[in-house]
């Protein structure tokens, strides 16, 4: 059984160069930064959980709600065959036991703050907006897309920031966490305009206050599909 089944909805993905020293110490043993056409990426990620079941159940109030997080690239290699997956600077969302489980089991950075959401077409146009506050700040981030979905080119940097099935989470120095993601490859909607309202170094630290005054190399919005999330492995070196 997987530990987490549910649908991610409209997601938003707002990529930034990095300087991969900025990433060296959150890099989990055994992983190695994932590079796409010799760039490193850091992404700003806001979605929707839907339909959210823990072990097979849905828990009271954790059904569905926002999320968004920090994330960068990474890939292990196993059995001479390499895993892509992602790392999570920190997740924010609504729900407490999701924080706590997530923290807890898999040893995430998951912290709960006041979030709400407005997802609304109109003359085939489809607005998305995540918004979150913390100390007392409301920030987020908003887009205006195409309603019509087409399909994601092979080998482009859409395919490369979506098309990473893998979780990990450092544990400490020789110990890191591994989790499987599965879903269908995505389809996307093409970006009209956006806005990013977000103040990095009070949501993420200062290591992170750069982005405040970057743009973003690309904002993607993807349908999203069903999900699940596997049970975690624990990994030694």
């Amino acid at each position: 059984m997987s530990f987490l089944r549910a649908s991610w909805e409209n997601l938003v993905l707002v990529n930034y160069m990095i300087e991969p020293k900025v990433l060296s110490p959150y890099i989990p043993k055994g992983t190695e930064l994932d590079l796409w056409n010799g760039k490193c990426y850091v992404s700003l990620v806001g979605f929707l959980f839907k339909n959210t079941k823990l072990l097979g159940l849905k828990i009271p109030f954790h059904v569905n709600f926002e999320e968004v997080n920090l994330r960068f690239y990474v890939k292990r290699k196993e059995n001479n065959k390499w895993k892509r997956g992602v790392v999570f600077i920190k997740e924010l969302v609504p729900k407490w036991a999701l924080s706590f489980v997530a923290n807890t089991i898999y040893k995430e950075h998951y912290q709960t703050v006041p979030m709400k959401n407005n997802i609304s077409i109109n003359n085939e146009i489809l607005n998305v907006n995540y918004m979150w506050k913390i100390n007392n700040k409301w920030h987020s981030i908003e887009l205006n897309a195409e309603q019509e979905c087409s399909l994601i080119e092979k080998e482009s940097e859409t395919e490369f920031i979506t098309e990473h099935y893998w979780g990990y989470a450092r544990v400490n120095d020789i110990r890191t966490n591994e989790y499987e993601v599965t879903h269908p490859r995505w389809v996307h909607h093409k970006i009209k305009d956006y806005k990013i309202k977000v103040d990095f170094e009070k949501v993420y630290g200062t290591e992170f206050s750069f982005l405040n005054n970057s743009k973003p190399n690309s904002v993607m919005l993807a349908k999203g599909s069903h999900i699940t999330v596997g049970k975690r492995r624990k990994l030694s070196f």
